[in-house]
C-alpha cells in the first residue's frame, strides 16, 4: 500500500470528484490520476465479471461504512437544546447506490467493522450506534494509520457506548449529586452573587474524574488544568477536593491575610492537592489559577507540564498530562490556542499531549454561535495537528466519562492531542446577574424547561434499578446537609486565606521585602574557574566538521580570554556555565535564540553539511544539568506563555524567554499584564522568568528601536519585578547569577543591546565577573569630583553616545551616572552616591526615547528632589523616525544638549541653559528661572 499511500491521505470527496471529471473527460485530469482511475476501473471491471452486481454492492456497503465514519458526526444525537443544522447528503443508503430492498441482503463488508457476514440492516445498525449517538468523532484524517486502526478498532468494537458496572454507575452518580447540589446550594445561600456556574456543563465534574481515575490506572502521577472562571468554584470543590467551607468563606469575607496582597476573585484561584484514586495510586492534580482573559493560561499549563516532566519525571511525559478546558466561543476565537496547538508536537515545546476538553455553551457572553466563527465546530482547531475530536452529548453523562477515558488511553498511548467537545448550554447568562433572554429568546426558552443533568441520569438509573428514588433523595440530603454544616463553619471568620499555587514546590523561598533590593549580593566566580569554564564553551570536538566560519568565530572568542576583554555574549555564556556547575539547569527560548537575532550567542554550532549541532554548554561536565536552548516558533504569547509556566515548575532554575526584537513583546502582553508583573499581588505565584528584550534606537525605524520600557515601568510597583538595562557584560553576567542566588524569585526584564554586542567599548574583564556583584547603578570614574558641576543620569546603550562626547571634549567636570536597574529603583544608591558631587549644579536624565515614552516620566516620580531636567526626543505617537537621517541628527542634538556650553558665569559648567551674559554666578544661582522651574530639552 506504501505506493498508493497518497489515497489514504487525500480528501475522499475530491477523489470522487476527479473520478467523474475523469468518467465525462479522461483528459481533463492531470496523467498521474487519469491511470490511477484506468487501473480502479479495470480492476473493478474485472471483479463484476466475476460476481455480476453483487460485488460493485459490496463495494457501495464499503463506501457506505467510510461515509459513517468520515460524516456520522454531522448526523448525531449530541445537542440537547438545539436541533442540528442540515447536511448534505445525508448517510441515507440511497446515497451510496444502495436501495431499500439491499437491507435484508448479506454483505461480506460487514467483516470490515467486526461483524462478519450479516445484512445491511444490521451494519446500519451498527454504525448508527456508534458513530450517530452520544458520542460523533472527526479522526479519518488523521494521517497515521495505526492511530487511526488503534481508535477505529476500539470505538466499533462497544459501538461507541459503554457497558459500565453498577459500581462506576453510582460513582458517577455521586459526582453528578456533587456537582448539580453544588451549584444549587451556593445559588440558593449567596443570591445574586457572581460565580459563574457549571449548571448546564455538570457532566465536566464525573467526566474529570474518570480522567483522573483512568490516568492513575495507566501511570499517571500529575494533572495539570487550565481553565476559565466557568465551572471553576465546582472543579475546585469536587476534584481537587478544595474544602469547600474556604469556598464560602471567599463569598463572605472582607480582608485577605498577610499572606497576600490584592488577591483577586474567587473563580480565578488557584488550588493543588493530592488526590486518592481507586486504583491506589495517588495523583497530585493542580488547577492553575487564571484571569478573566480567556485562554491566557493555555500556553502556561503547557510550560508548567513541560518543566515537571523534565525535572520531576525524568522526561517521562506520561506521568503528568496537561488538560485545558475551553470555552466554545474561546477556543474559536482566542489566537493563543492556535499558537499553543502548532507547539504541540515541536521539539522544544511538545508535552506529550494534551486533552482539550471545551464546555458547548452555544453562546458568547451574547454572541451566537454562527456569530462566532466560521468553521463547523469550535474545535476544528484541532485538526490543525490532526488531533481526534469526540462531541459528547452534555446530558449523557456515561458517554462522557467513556469518551474521556478513551481520550487518556489515546494520549497515554500515542502522546498526541485529543479534543473533547461537550455540547452542552449555559443555565443563566453570562453571570448569574445576566438576562440571556434579552438576546437568546429561542434558545432559553429550551433552557428554562430542560431537566439538569443529575436528574436525566438519576431517571436511567431508576429504570436500571440501580438506586431508588428514596436512595436518591437520602444521597441528596446527605450532601446537602453537609454543605450547610460548611457554611456554619466559614461564617466564624472574615479573613480570606488564599493558598499558595505549588507551595511545597516553592517552599523553600520568601517573598523579596524593600531591603533586599538595597544591595546586590556577592555573585563573582573564582578567576580561574571561568578561565576552564571558557575554554570548555569555545571547544569544538576534532572528529566532527563544522561550519568554516564557527572555527573562526571560536578563535576570535579564545583570543578575547586571552586579551582579558570580553564581550556581550562571553558574558551572557559564562553565567550560564557558571550556574550550569553550580546545578542550575538552564532553559532559553525565543525565536532564532540559539544563534542570535544579531549573531552574537552562537549557543549551537552547526556541524557542515548536516542539520545537527553541538552544544557546548551541554558538554561541560557528565553529571550537570540540563541546558536547553530552543528557536522557538514565530508566535509570542505562546511561547511567552509556556516560559512563564516551564519557570512556575523550576523555582531552582534559570527560564529565559527572549523577543526576537524588543518591541515584540507586545503580542504577549497579555501574558505580561495578568502573569509577570501581577500574578504575586493576586495570587502569591511567584516565578523567576527572565525576558530578555533587544532594545536601541539606532535608526532601525520605528518597529526595532524600543521595547516600550515604559509600558514595564508603568506597572512595576512593591518589588513585583526587576526591570533593567545593563552596559556592560559583567553587569548582566552578575544580573542572570544574582536570578538564582537569593532566596526569593520575582520575574526580570533586561532590555539587552543591539550595536553594543560588539562595540569595542562594550566590554569586561575577567576580574569584573571574578569578583562583587551586579550594579544597581555605575558611577563615573572619569572626572574631577570636586569641578562636576553637571551630573548626567542615563540608562542603556545612549551612555556610551554620551561617553565618545565626553572624550572628545574632555569634560571631566561632567559625570555620566548609568541607572543598570530600573525597578527597584536605587534611590538611596544614588543619594548616596550625589555626596560625592558637592559642587554639582544641574541634573539631567538623558534618554534617546521620546519624552512620553521610555524611564523618564518614572524616573521623575522616583526621586522627585533631585529636580531632574530631562533631555529626550519630543513626545511623539511613534518610537522613531523611519529614516536613519533623521535619527542621526536626533541623537547628535540630545548629545549636543547635554554638552552645550552656555555664555554666562557658568560657561564651563556646560549647563545648556538660555542664559545672559555677564551676569554673576550668585545672580545666576539666585534668579535663573531653571532653578525654579526645570526646563525640558527635549528635541
Amino acid at each position: 500500500m506504501d505506493s498508493f499511500s497518497f489515497v489514504g491521505n487525500s480528501d475522499i470527496e475530491a477523489i470522487e470528484k476527479l473520478y467523474k471529471d475523469y468518467q465525462q473527460n479522461p483528459d481533463s485530469v492531470d496523467a498521474g490520476m487519469r491511470d490511477f482511475f484506468r487501473g480502479f476501473d479495470f480492476a473493478r471491471m474485472r471483479y463484476e465479471e466475476a460476481v455480476p452486481g453483487q460485488v460493485s454492492k459490496e463495494f457501495n456497503v464499503i463506501n457506505l461504512i467510510h461515509g459513517y465514519r468520515q460524516r456520522g458526526h454531522l448526523f448525531t444525537a449530541t445537542n440537547p437544546v438545539r436541533s442540528r443544522r442540515k447536511y448534505f447528503p445525508t448517510l441515507d443508503v440511497e446515497n451510496f447506490g444502495l436501495v431499500e430492498e439491499d437491507l435484508e441482503t448479506v454483505f461480506q463488508a460487514g467483516n470490515d467493522i467486526g461483524l462478519g457476514a450479516v445484512p445491511l440492516k444490521n451494519i446500519i445498525e451498527h454504525l448508527k450506534q456508534t458513530y450517530c449517538g452520544s458520542v460523533g468523532v472527526e479522526y479519518l484524517y488523521i494521517r497515521h494509520p495505526e492511530m487511526v486502526s488503534w481508535l477505529k478498532t476500539r470505538m466499533e468494537e462497544v459501538r461507541n457506548t459503554p457497558s459500565f458496572t453498577k459500581e462506576k454507575k453510582l460513582r458517577i452518580y455521586n459526582r453528578l449529586k456533587e456537582a448539580v447540589g453544588f451549584e444549587n446550594f451556593i445559588h440558593r445561600k449567596f443570591v445574586g452573587q457572581k460565580r459563574f456556574s457549571l449548571e448546564g456543563g455538570e457532566v465536566l465534574i464525573p467526566g474529570l474524574d474518570a480522567l483522573v481515575e483512568k490516568g492513575a490506572e495507566l501511570g499517571i502521577r500529575e494533572v495539570m488544568i487550565g481553565m476559565a472562571h466557568r465551572g471553576r468554584l465546582n472543579v475546585l470543590s469536587n476534584i481537587l477536593k478544595k474544602p469547600v467551607r474556604d469556598i464560602f468563606n471567599e463569598f463572605n469575607g472582607d480582608q485577605y491575610d498577610e499572606s497576600i496582597s490584592l488577591g483577586d476573585v474567587k473563580y480565578h484561584l488557584g488550588y493543588d492537592s493530592e488526590v486518592d484514586t481507586l486504583s491506589g495510586n495517588p495523583v497530585k492534580v493542580n488547577l492553575l489559577p487564571n484571569p478573566s482573559h480567556l485562554e491566557a493560561v493555555t500556553p502556561v499549563v503547557e510550560g508548567l507540564t513541560r518543566s515537571r516532566a523534565e525535572h520531576a519525571y525524568n522526561k517521562d511525559f506520561s506521568k503528568v498530562i496537561p488538560v485545558v478546558i475551553h470555552g466554545d466561543s474561546a477556543i474559536a476565537g482566542q489566537g493563543v490556542v492556535y499558537e499553543v496547538v502548532q507547539m504541540a508536537r515541536l521539539n522544544g515545546y511538545s508535552t506529550g499531549g494534551s486533552i482539550h476538553i471545551v464546555i458547548n455553551n452555544q453562546v458568547g457572553f451574547t454572541t451566537n454561535y454562527l456569530d462566532a466563527r466560521s468553521s463547523t465546530y469550535s474545535t476544528d482547531v484541532g485538526k490543525v495537528t490532526r488531533s481526534p475530536v469526540f462531541h459528547v452529548n452534555g446530558d449523557d453523562a456515561e458517554a462522557i466519562v467513556y469518551a474521556l477515558e478513551l481520550a487518556v488511553e489515546y494520549r497515554q498511548t500515542f502522546h498526541a492531542d485529543v479534543f473533547l467537545d461537550i455540547l452542552s448550554y449555559r443555565k443563566h447568562g453570562h453571570n448569574e446577574g445576566d438576562e440571556p433572554r434579552f438576546t437568546q429568546p429561542t434558545l432559553y426558552q429550551a433552557i428554562a424547561s430542560h431537566p439538569n443533568p443529575h436528574d436525566i441520569y438519576a431517571q436511567k438509573l431508576q429504570k436500571e434499578k440501580v438506586l431508588s428514588k428514596k436512595d436518591i433523595a437520602t444521597l441528596q440530603k446527605e450532601y446537602n446537609d453537609a454543605l450547610e454544616s460548611e457554611l456554619v463553619e466559614s461564617q466564624k471568620t472574615d479573613v480570606v486565606h488564599i493558598r499558595h499555587f505549588l507551595k511545597d514546590l516553592w517552599k523553600e523561598f520568601r517573598y523579596a521585602e524593600k531591603k533586599d533590593f538595597e544591595q546586590s549580593p556577592d555573585t563573582g566566580v573564582e578567576k580561574n574557574l571561568l578561565l576552564k569554564l571558557a575554554e570548555e564553551i569555545n571547544h569544538l570536538p576534532e572528529d566532527v566538521k563544522f561550519f568554516r566560519k564557527l572555527e573562526k568565530l571560536v578563535a576570535d572568542r579564545k583570543q578575547m580570554v586571552k586579551e582579558d576583554r570580553l564581550d556581550w555574549a562571553l558574558g551572557e555564556l559564562l553565567a550560564y556555565a557558571t550556574l550550569l556547575h553550580e546545578g542550575h539547569p538552564v532553559r532559553v527560548s525565543g525565536q532564532d535564540s540559539v544563534r542570535g537575532t544579531f549573531a552574537h550567542r552562537h549557543a549551537g554550532f552547526t556541524v557542515e553539511d548536516m542539520a545537527e549541532s553541538y552544544f557546548p554548554l551541554q558538554h561541560l561536565s557528565e553529571d550537570q544539568p540540563s541546558f536547553d536552548i530552543y528557536n522557538s516558533p514565530l508566535n509570542e504569547y505562546g511561547v511567552l506563555g509556556f516560559e512563564y509556566g516551564f519557570s512556575l515548575g523550576v523555582p531552582n532554575g534559570l527560564t529565559i524567554w527572549e523577543a526576537q526584537f524588543g518591541d515584540f513583546f507586545n503580542v504577549g502582553q497579555v501574558v505580561v499584564d495578568q502573569f509577570v508583573s501581577s500574578a504575586e499581588e493576586k495570587w502569591g505565584l511567584m516565578n523567576g522568568l527572565v525576558m530578555l528584550l533587544p532594545h536601541g534606537f539606532e535608526g532601525q525605524g520605528p518597529e526595532h528601536s524600543s521595547a516600550r520600557i515604559e509600558r514595564f515601568l508603568n506597572q512595576a510597583a512593591n518589588n513585583n519585578m526587576q526591570v533593567l538595562n545593563c552596559t556592560t557584560p559583567a553587569n548582566f553576567f552578575h544580573a542572570l547569577r544574582r536570578q538564582l542566588k537569593r532566596d526569593f524569585r520575582i520575574p526580570m526584564v533586561v532590555f539587552t543591546p543591539k550595536s553594543l554586542l560588539r562595540h569595542p567599548k562594550c566590554v569586561s574583564k575577567l576580574d569584573d565577573l571574578a569578583s562583587g556583584g551586579f550594579k544597581e547603578i555605575i558611577d563615573d570614574e572619569n572626572t574631577d569630583r570636586e569641578s562636576v558641576k553637571r551630573i548626567v543620569f542615563c540608562s542603556g546603550k545612549i551612555y556610551y553616545d554620551l561617553l565618545a562626547r565626553k572624550e572628545e571634549l574632555n569634560a571631566r567636570d561632567v559625570a555620566i551616572i548609568r541607572v543598570e536597574q530600573l525597578h527597584p529603583f536605587p534611590k538611596n544608591q544614588i543619594l548616596e552616591l550625589l555626596k560625592t558631587y558637592p559642587n554639582a549644579l544641574l541634573n539631567l536624565w538623558v534618554q534617546e526615547e521620546p519624552e512620553n515614552m521610555g524611564p523618564w516620566y518614572y524616573v521623575e516620580n522616583q526621586i522627585p528632589e533631585l529636580k531632574l531636567v530631562p533631555v529626550a526626543r519630543l513626545a511623539s505617537a511613534s518610537p522613531a523616525t523611519g529614516l536613519n537621517g533623521l535619527h542621526v541628527v536626533g541623537q547628535k542634538e540630545i548629545i549636543g544638549k547635554v554638552f552645550k556650553k552656555c555664555h554666562c558665569a557658568l560657561k564651563n559648567d556646560y549647563c545648556g541653559l538660555q542664559c545672559v551674559e555677564g551676569k554673576s554666578r550668585a545672580e545666576i544661582l539666585k534668579q535663573h528661572k531653571y532653578f525654579e522651574s526645570p526646563q525640558r530639552f527635549s528635541i
